[in-house]
């Protein structure tokens, strides 16, 4: 039974009540919550008045009203564990509850502040926290997407308006960004994350968390950044999602550590554990992770909240025989919150009498809560953030469109383009093909919380829009989605509003080869559904469905060039279609301007400059494949039996790490070092000309790797350490510069201490990992 929907007279809905005075602290407006400076809700408690705020608030504080602080719920969607769905008001106005979780909305959070400002003794407003991933009502691109567009302004910008479009709807705080490292593209979750390389990682996950809190987290239009999920959980076994996560010490410290650190330095207020084990032990009661690395060596100052229900899940994980220990062994590794479960309400009172937990921890806790929400400006204006006239005049707005649409092509990978078939020109027939050239759902991706599809741009909108008066469209299916009824049935329950045609495949197919033969050229959309990845949607097939690929074969044999769109939110195996297409356009989930990022794109309007930050492997025996691997004792050799390769399979992948094609061609010449000898504390340059000598204008990603030859632990064979996108008119050539310190030649030695050792290096320079110019220098003391 959900409880009874809460209404408020108009009035009392827009009133804006201040709340300073009512729990008998007075804070001044001109100095407190409201002011910019020194209250970021990341760095250290030097604000005075903060602090004597929170001294005086908690000493009224009972010991159930300090640990509500710490209790998060979904109102009306979960079981808190001490309550029903119904009873989570009475929790609420008993003091019980801090947080919610994926509530949104100017009205309904207003309604839920408004009991706990007038219906809770001390007065505390609650924090709102939301999944936005990639957008909120404008959806972007999702993260794997942006992070090949190499533009770090550009994501950033997506973050921000993300965040301040949330802001508008009453939240106060959302779960991301999602920062995992992750080499197995079984994983659902990939799309999420940042990709395969922990240094560009860095770069993406720096940007986002700057984009997300803004200049000042308690200004009204940002948000607190979660970075999530600590630690590792891009590695789960098998690919297989909430699986365990069997790394390495050195790979933990060199490969999926950096990207949260760096989000940390960047001053992330919230961290959200993972579900995964780190080393045999579960990160949400990983003492290690959140207290002697988070806390100790990261010197992280904001509070860490758990992911959904995983405090009770360390009894499934075996590391906890009931819900009491479970409660005691995830507080007292560091987490402060937790995110569903009730455990910390229901067994707080028992662990502290037994001398498990210290009350001068829970106070701790309490206090990392309330500085956010103070920092937040809750205190002063606890409805602050509902603003109905802001959210109208945000949402969705001109502006907000235009950047998802630049974003959006920006995002795009050429992949193949054979005998440049593009781009389209205009005039003449084109056959628009395939599942997905109506669907308005399925193209913004999973983890679209906010995003309606009514304001998605389809890709046939968008060619109708794009492709001029004399250029004739025809357009057909060609076969649905999905074609297996029962997973049919459950990516619709999951939400993907797949339109299933009832028409035979036979005659769905006829109507795309009829039309497909009366056109100059075809371009057919394929992929997958939006619940085909993302969170419990791991795979073993990472291939276009079969008879997706058999409608691909079909208009094939029409003889007509053929143009591949890709949808979908992870790599795939595609050596089929790559061996049939004339030309293959990753597009991934573009989000709301999808349709018309794609025109632009393919009509030549924008010229794609996408690079892969993920490996496509040619099949899922290749898996986990990634460019930054370790030489090992016997290199492939074909003429030789006895070294490391496949019998069935080239060992490289079908595209590599960094590649990205353009309409135009761009040749590089020979790099060029400051000094053959790096001295020990300096810096050496690197610098090579880059020309386009294409027909087109076009922007370049130019990537620098190195490799340690001879160092006291094996290194791999590139590693990359520079990146430099360029635009360069055809024609033009520019020289990239780039500079290695020695921070770039560092890493754990035996010992585990970050060092740089004396020696050969190699510098590689070009437009992947794989086709590259390259010099040699060495380090000397």
């Amino acid at each position: 039974m959900s409880p009874k929907k809460l209404v408020f007279p108009r009035a009392l809905q827009l009133a804006v009540l201040p709340i300073r005075t009512q729990i008998g602290i007075a804070i001044p407006l001109t100095k407190g919550p409201l002011r910019r400076k020194n209250i970021l809700a990341y760095s250290p408690c030097k604000d005075p008045e903060m602090k004597k705020f929170i001294d005086q608030l908690m000493k009224k504080m009972t010991f159930e009203e300090k640990v509500g602080q710490l209790s998060q719920i979904a109102a009306g969607a979960a079981i808190t564990g001490t309550s029903k769905e119904a009873d989570f008001i009475t929790d609420l106005k008993k003091g019980r509850v801090g947080s919610f979780m994926n509530v949104s909305g100017t009205e309904k959070t207003r309604e839920l502040q408004k009991i706990a400002i007038e219906n809770t003794r001390l007065k505390i407003p609650l924090i709102f926290g939301y999944d936005v991933i990639h957008g909120h009502k404008t959806i972007f691109p999702i993260s794997l997407a942006m992070s090949c567009s190499w533009d770090l302004k550009a994501i950033e910008n997506s973050s921000r308006i993300g965040s301040v479009e949330a802001a508008a709807d009453g939240v106060h705080w959302v779960f991301a960004p999602a920062v995992d490292i992750s080499r197995d593209p079984r994983w659902g979750r990939v799309f999420e994350g940042v990709g395969e390389d922990p240094w560009w990682g860095s770069k993406v996950a720096v940007a986002q968390v700057k984009g997300i809190q803004g200049a000042s987290p308690d200004a009204v239009d940002t948000t607190l950044a979660c970075v999530k999920h600590f630690a590792a959980y891009g590695a789960p076994t098998a690919g297989r999602e909430y699986a365990a996560v069997n790394v390495s010490k050195r790979s933990l410290l060199e490969t999926y550590l950096p990207t949260y650190k760096a989000a940390i330095e960047a001053g992330a207020a919230t961290v959200m554990t993972a579900f995964n084990d780190v080393d045999g032990v579960p990160a949400t009661g990983n003492k290690w992770l959140f207290t002697d690395l988070l806390r100790k060596q990261w010197k992280f100052k904001g509070f860490v909240v758990s992911d959904f229900t995983a405090v009770r899940e360390l009894i499934k994980h075996g590391v906890a025989a009931n819900e009491s220990e479970a409660a005691n062994l995830a507080f007292n590794a560091g987490v402060d919150m937790e995110m569903i479960g009730g455990t910390y309400l229901n067994y707080f009172k028992k662990l502290v009498k037994e001398k498990k937990i210290k009350m001068s921890t829970i106070d701790t806790s309490v206090r990392r809560v309330l500085e956010a929400k103070y920092r937040l400006g809750l205190f002063a204006d606890p409805y602050r953030y509902n603003d109905l006239d802001r959210a109208n005049s945000v949402h969705l707005s001109k502006s907000h469109r235009e950047a998802a649409r630049d974003v959006a092509r920006r995002s795009m990978v050429l992949l193949k383009n054979d005998n440049q078939v593009l781009p389209l020109k205009r005039g003449g027939t084109i056959a628009l093909i395939g599942p997905l050239i109506h669907d308005k759902r399925n193209i913004l991706g999973n983890w679209s919380l906010q995003g309606d599809s009514r304001d998605t741009v389809s890709v046939a909108a968008g060619f109708t829009a794009l492709a001029g008066k004399n250029t004739k469209i025809l357009m057909a299916k060609g076969c649905n989605l999905l074609n297996d009824e029962e997973l049919l049935i459950k990516m619709n329950r999951d939400g993907d509003e797949i339109e299933h045609d009832t028409r035979s495949p036979e005659a769905m197919l006829k109507e795309a080869v009829d039309i497909a033969k009366k056109s100059d050229v075809i371009v057919l959309t394929l992929g997958e559904s939006a619940h085909m990845s993302g969170e419990a949607a791991s795979r073993t097939s990472i291939r276009i469905p079969e008879h997706q690929q058999n409608l691909l074969k079909a208009l094939k044999a029409t003889g007509k060039p053929v143009v591949v769109i890709l949808f979908n939110g992870r790599p795939l195996c595609l050596e089929l279609e790559n061996s049939i297409a004339n030309a293959l356009l990753e597009a991934w989930w573009p989000g709301t301007e999808a349709g018309h990022a794609l025109a632009d794109v393919l009509f030549g309007d924008y010229n794609p400059s996408g690079h892969l930050v993920s490996t496509f492997p040619r099949n899922e025996g290749q898996i986990p494949i990634f460019y930054e691997e370790l030489p090992c004792g016997r290199p492939n050799n074909p003429e030789d039996k006895y070294t490391s390769k496949y019998i069935d399979s080239p060992n490289d992948p079908l595209f590599p790490f960094g590649w990205g094609l353009s309409y135009t061609k761009f040749d590089y010449g020979d790099i060029k070092l400051s000094s053959k000898t790096l001295k020990w504390g300096k810096k050496l340059s690197v610098s090579i000309p880059v020309s386009n000598v294409g027909k087109y204008d076009g922007e370049e990603v130019v990537q620098l790797y190195i490799r340690d030859l001879v160092a006291s632990v094996s290194r791999p064979v590139k590693q990359l350490r520079g990146v430099e996108k360029i635009f360069l008119k055809k024609g033009e050539t520019k020289t990239v510069k780039f500079e290695l310190t020695m921070n770039d030649l560092s890493f754990y030695n035996q010992d585990y201490k970050w060092v740089a050792e004396p020696g050969e290096f190699q510098v590689f320079v070009g437009t992947n990992s794989q086709d590259v110019k390259e010099a040699s220098f060495n380090l000397t003391r």
